[in-house]
């Protein structure tokens, strides 16, 4: 696949939910895109080469195989998975993604971060990321932070467990009437694709992205009329759950119950205006 201007954009987690996502929109609008994984000869990597992907073996704990899989590239689009990890881990590769970049000569990492982007929230999967942006701050890298707070998918991914996370512990420990925002995994996609292609406007920023705002009891209302059933719930003890998933989802909940978030849709929808609310993103499932 020809490059846009010459430029071609490195993904890391290329086979992770937000990875496969952003590799396919970037695609779509004529980039190159440098697939990195662990795992390339997996089913996911394999999709994604079949869509035109260039799919690069890279461990993020490797910073060596970071810096060749960079080398020449215009962009990175950078997330880590501290479920597969941990915390330390998470800023580990971060850093490491951070420093290859760096001296590759990367021109633009744009981050995918999470929650307030304040630090003392007590939620280890926000305040990696905080420390992750301050090192490449640190660095002088050109970076986007992009902040989603939650993913649409959540309601629906079975990697996520809805039926006892969103639907029962969440609200169970947040609250049923909690505002949350939400954004879609496509449409975070779409909006790192805008990044990469416009650089100057993106370059410095720190922006928090929702695209609509429901509590989880809308939510099952919304679900209801757009569906005709009420979204599937599995009742769990907390500390079942957290057996399953660890204790960062059931801290961010108790955290969200009490503590003012700001939710503000306009950044988002300034950046993309077709992003989905929860209503059409349940409705174009169907």
């Amino acid at each position: 696949m020809a490059e846009q201007g010459g430029r071609s954009i490195a993904v890391v987690g290329a086979t992770g939910l937000q990875g496969q996502a952003v590799t396919r929109r970037l695609l779509e609008e004529g980039w190159t895109v440098r697939a990195l994984t662990r795992n390339p000869a997996g089913d996911k990597a394999r999709a994604l080469a079949r869509l035109g992907a260039d799919v690069r073996q890279a461990d993020s704990a490797d910073v060596d195989a970071l810096g060749r899989s960079f080398a020449g590239a215009h962009g990175v689009y950078s997330v880590q998975n501290h479920h597969i990890s941990g915390y330390l881990g998470e800023v580990a590769q971060g850093r490491n993604v951070v420093d290859a970049a760096a001296r590759a000569g990367v021109g633009h990492l744009v981050y995918a971060s999470a929650g307030t982007g304040q630090a003392g929230t007590g939620v280890g999967s926000w305040e990696t990321k905080i420390e992750v942006a301050g090192h490449a701050r640190q660095v002088g890298i050109p970076m986007t932070v992009l902040r989603p707070m939650a993913f649409m998918e959540l309601m629906t991914e079975r990697r996520f467990y809805p039926a006892a996370s969103v639907w029962h512990v969440m609200p169970k420990l947040m609250g049923d009437t909690r505002p949350v925002g939400w954004l879609s995994v496509e449409d975070l996609a779409v909006i790192a694709a805008r990044a990469f292609a416009d650089p100057e406007s993106f370059v410095g920023r720190d922006v928090p992205l929702t695209s609509d705002v429901q509590s989880i009891s809308e939510c099952r209302t919304i679900w209801r009329k757009v569906t005709g059933r009420p979204p599937r719930r599995f009742p769990m003890p907390v500390w079942l759950f957290e057996r399953f998933t660890g204790k960062d989802e059931t801290t961010m909940w108790q955290w969200l119950r009490t503590n003012h978030v700001d939710l503000d849709t306009g950044p988002a929808r300034q950046i993309h205006p077709g992003a989905l609310t929860v209503r059409s993103w349940l409705a174009a499932r169907r």
